[in-house]
């Protein structure tokens, strides 16, 4: 009985010895990368140079830290089996959510998915990447109440771990354009081939000119994904609405740059159909029969 009483007691002492010696590890990172960023704050004065090295050295002390942590935890059992035993009995239900996150980090830094700056949907949330850390990552959002993808100012914190149950979708990833459509309605009495000869030749002037930069970004990114496209200079497809005849302006432009693209097509389009006598914009518009009158003249 002595000795089992002992034995707990060894075991107790040899896990308070392993946190306390884990947590010094933890303020010892902590403290270096806080002495680094005051040093990099001193002697660069270029706000991403001085950021992507900022983040290359906490990265490096993470992994330092997490080595060391686990050299201080593994030496005392006598297989690794045995120590996940223990792990999956305790604390990998207690940090589950924690272990996922940091587990996410490291997919993230390994198989990247997404890089700093990169413009990317977690779910419903849009937003650029700014920042890429232990256990989440940053994004400053876009969209939301402001319309055309432009930033709202907030910034949203994620937790690394959905990057496992929810899709991403990456503006820039492979190539660094996206598709961008605008409709314009005119009426059915209107010259519609007039006009889609007119807004073909809007969209040949002030859409990016991007036939050769995306065929040179699509042949690299074919090599790493199955992505292939037939045409990728502007277009203006046709189509019947309810309002009139549809016109779709489909172009290449980059994401950032899309709502001033679209801005800038759309002042053309106003000031040259307002020059053509035969070409008008249509809108819903609302008819009322007043049946009382017509009752009226039945009589």
């Amino acid at each position: 009985m002595e000795n089992l009483t002992l034995n707990l007691f060894e075991i107790e002492q040899s896990l308070l010895h392993k946190i306390i010696l884990s947590l010094a590890v933890i303020v010892l990172v902590s403290t270096i990368n806080t002495i680094i960023k005051f040093v990099m704050r001193k002697h660069i004065s270029d706000l991403k140079a001085r950021f992507n090295w900022t983040k290359t050295i906490y990265y490096i002390n993470v992994i330092i830290g997490t080595l060391v942590i686990g050299k201080i935890w593994f030496a005392g059992f006598n297989s690794i089996l045995t120590f996940l035993g223990l792990l999956s009995a305790g604390i990998a239900i207690a940090l589950k959510d924690i272990m996922l996150n940091y587990a996410g980090w490291i997919y993230i830094v390994w198989k990247k998915p997404f890089h700093l700056g990169e413009r990317i949907q977690v779910g419903d949330i849009k937003g650029d990447v700014v920042d890429i850390r232990s256990f989440q990552f940053i994004l400053m959002e876009i969209g939301n109440w402001v319309h055309a993808d432009q930033s709202t100012g907030r910034l949203i914190h994620i937790p690394n771990g959905q990057i496992f149950t929810t899709p991403i979708h990456n503006y820039e990833a492979g190539f660094t354009y996206i598709w961008s459509e605008i409709l314009v309605n005119i009426t059915f009495e209107s010259n519609w081939e007039k006009a889609k000869n007119i807004l073909l030749q809007i969209l040949n002037e002030k859409a990016p000119n991007l036939s050769e930069t995306f065929k040179n970004q699509l042949e690299e990114a074919a090599k790493e994904y199955l992505i292939y496209y037939n045409n990728y200079t502007p277009i203006v497809y046709t189509n019947i609405t309810k309002q009139g005849i549809g016109f779709d302006l489909r172009y290449l432009v980059a994401p950032r740059e899309r709502r001033a693209i679209d801005s800038i097509i759309m002042e053309e389009v106003l000031v040259t159909f307002s020059k053509e006598k035969d070409i008008n914009f249509s809108y819903p518009t609302t008819r009322f029969l007043d049946y009382t009158t017509e009752r009226k003249d039945a009589k």
